[in-house]
């Protein structure tokens, strides 16, 4: 009899997850038209005329009649609910049109040009801030009360409160202008731009000097925050029962706070880390723009500084892009907390 019911319910378990995906899939679908409607809310309900911002951005002089022919060619003078319907389809089938700036270059290639720069970037700091962060929380979590978790924690709060053009302002003062270790900004040597160089080492090279001030910034500035969840995360698990028992075990106690408290403890991580990723792709407007890193950040403050009024094409599809990355994340990880904590029950 235990053996008839045991295979019934794991004969579920596949329809159980697949009623949870299938779920999740169209709670996704539902976001990304609500991200949609407000991305386009924003823009559409904003002061002023665009066309005539733009116009005086181009310093472009027309009559009332060649005005209103272009409002017609742009679709400005249709119905809210139409420009809705046209905005959608664009939206869906990522055609962004062309933007103000860049020289009225289109949005998507605009977009594609910055984009594998924030992502090495971005990416880098991530990933070495979040390793960093959950290997030290951890610890301090093991050695909490004591001098090094004292530390951790004031040099946590620390980085984390100080502001993050402060800490650039420091790296390009220390090691770009008094040791000249790094150069001050950029993506690359600004000579490639007269004589390119042919050898990949030289051009990896060049890349990576570029890259390590703004991600020793970015890593400095974000690691705390990752060093201080972890804590409390580990802090939450680390005296429950099945803890204990595991010492009992005779495991390792690397074993045991990586294995079974880390693993117990990392849903709230795990969120974060899907929102990290998720946000990747919005770049770091002030580190990109202090270190002049040709990234989507510097295009988003690009976008919104730049002439006589914001690129409201530029921003309205980084702002859509930004949503569904953040839903896509959202949705992976919602996958993973059934992996991770079989104590989660898809349904």
């Amino acid at each position: 009899m235990f053996l008839k019911d045991e295979s019934f319910e794991l004969g579920c378990i596949p329809m159980a997850l697949k009623e949870y995906v299938l779920k999740r899939l169209v709670y996704s679908v539902i976001l990304i038209f609500a991200a949609l409607t407000v991305n386009f809310l924003i823009f559409a309900m904003m002061p002023g005329d665009p066309l005539r911002q733009y116009m005086a951005r181009v310093e472009l002089h027309t009559n009332e009649e060649q005005y209103e022919m272009m409002r017609e060619q742009l679709g400005l003078n249709k119905p809210l609910h139409l420009r809705y319907l046209d905005y959608l389809v664009k939206m869906l089938t990522w055609n962004f049109g062309n933007g103000m700036i860049g020289g009225g270059a289109p949005v998507t290639e605009q977009i594609m040009n910055r984009l594998p720069n924030t992502l090495i970037l971005m990416g880098f700091a991530a990933v070495l801030s979040i390793i960093a962060g959950i290997f030290i929380g951890v610890l301090v979590a093991y050695k909490r009360g004591g001098l090094f978790d004292t530390l951790a924690v004031t040099g946590s709060l620390v980085t984390y409160s100080v502001p993050i053009f402060f800490i650039g302002w420091l790296m390009m003062f220390f090691f770009a202008v008094q040791l000249h270790w790094f150069p001050l900004g950029g993506i690359a040597p600004r000579t490639w731009g007269r004589t390119p160089p042919t050898n990949a080492i030289e051009v990896l090279i060049g890349r990576i000097s570029h890259l390590v001030l703004p991600t020793i910034t970015l890593f400095l500035f974000s690691v705390g925050g990752w060093i201080l969840l972890s804590r409390a995360c580990v802090l939450e698990t680390i005296t429950e029962d099945y803890v204990v028992t595991a010492r009992a075990k005779g495991l390792k106690e690397r074993t045991v706070l990586y294995k079974h408290v880390l693993k117990n403890a990392s849903l709230p991580l795990i969120t974060s880390v899907a929102m990290t990723f998720g946000f990747l792709i919005s770049g770091a407007i002030i580190t990109e723009t202090l270190f002049d890193y040709n990234g989507m950040g510097l295009l988003i403050w690009d976008a919104i500084r730049g002439g006589a009024a914001p690129d409201l094409p530029v921003l309205q599809a980084i702002f859509y892009v930004i949503a569904l990355a953040v839903i896509v994340a959202n949705f992976i990880a919602d996958l993973l907390y059934g992996v991770i904590d079989p104590r989660i029950k898809y349904g």
